[in-house]
């Protein structure tokens, strides 16, 4: 599914993702599922495992990849162990989808950025996100 204000995103899953932009950041959380997946829905309260990519927006610099790394990430989601833009974005969606988010930093990880990784506190984050398993 094409989203004008969406950046460009390859839409297999498992593939290591390429992120291509053009304009500007959508206001507010955004997420369009790129592939939809036939597998368990992800329910809040859940334990997933994803491969995920992240840049800021119009930028092809990664701050954090599980694809480069070739390690998936687990963790909790919708119970606070994540930054708000996934916990309100992941849920809902099928193993087996692949999603790309555009968080705005209120979402993300607020005025403060994270300085260490390249992040401002007023960029927009853009994370495409492959799910795995939800236990």
């Amino acid at each position: 599914m094409a989203d004008q204000s969406m950046p460009t995103v390859n839409a297999e899953f498992g593939a290591q993702p390429t992120i291509e932009f053009d304009g500007e950041a959508p206001s507010g959380l955004k997420v369009v599922e790129l592939v939809e997946g036939n597998g368990p829905v992800v329910r809040k309260g859940d334990t997933v495992t994803v491969n995920y990519h992240g840049v800021t927006w119009g930028s092809q610099e990664v701050f954090d990849s599980s694809f480069q790394r070739h390690q998936p990430a687990s963790f909790g989601i919708g119970v606070g162990q994540v930054i708000k833009g996934w916990d309100q974005t992941v849920p809902g969606h099928n193993v087996g989808s692949r999603l790309v988010v555009s968080i705005p930093p209120e979402y993300g990880y607020g005025s403060q950025g994270v300085p260490q990784a390249g992040i401002g506190g007023d960029d927009t984050l853009v994370f495409v996100i492959d799910i795995i398993s939800t236990r």
